[in-house]
């Protein structure tokens, strides 16, 4: 009597991909989603006056406002040279005195009230002097506005209670 044994292949279990794909894709939620898009729950509208500010905008305020300063160090302190680390010092200070004074004062640096934009606290006061101050020199260190949650906001505005929405 022979026996007929099937290949090694044909006696291993099958594994398809829908046997993995459950277990790769995580536990699944049942719960609706909270959110349809950035700012909604901090209670902004998803679109229009109001609505968080877009990257694009955000980053092009960014160099209009370090441009405005490159031109005031040229303007007011002709003497520095280009380049040297005491221009740098020079433009990154007219930097943190624009971005809080106008921040404080308007409500919006020079490049944010250029492209539509508005700095608001989330309790709807004013942003102080302290607030606009602290806000601006974690600008200056540039790593909070890199780090950012669901709401677009960045660690500066974050930890001084504020978000930056379109006009």
């Amino acid at each position: 009597m022979t026996e007929q044994t099937e290949p090694p292949e044909a006696q291993r279990p099958r594994i398809t991909r829908e046997d993995l794909g459950s277990w790769l894709s995580g536990p699944g939620s049942n719960l609706p989603p909270t959110q349809d898009g950035p700012g909604q729950r901090l209670g902004l509208p998803a679109d229009g006056p109001g609505s968080i500010a877009g990257w694009g905008r955000r980053v092009l305020a960014l160099a209009v406002d370090w441009l405005a300063c490159l031109l005031l160090v040229r303007l007011f302190l002709p003497h520095l040279d280009y380049g040297t680390p005491e221009s740098s010092l020079a433009t990154m200070g007219f930097f943190l005195a624009e971005l809080t004074l106008f921040t404080w004062i308007a409500g919006s640096s020079f490049g944010h009230r250029v492209l539509g934009l508005a700095v608001v606290r989330l309790d709807g006061g004013r942003v102080g002097l302290l607030r606009a101050l602290v806000r601006s020199a974690q600008i200056c260190l540039l790593v909070p506005p890199l780090v950012w949650d669901k709401d677009s906001r960045g660690l500066h505005d974050r930890s001084v209670g504020t978000v930056l929405v379109r006009r």
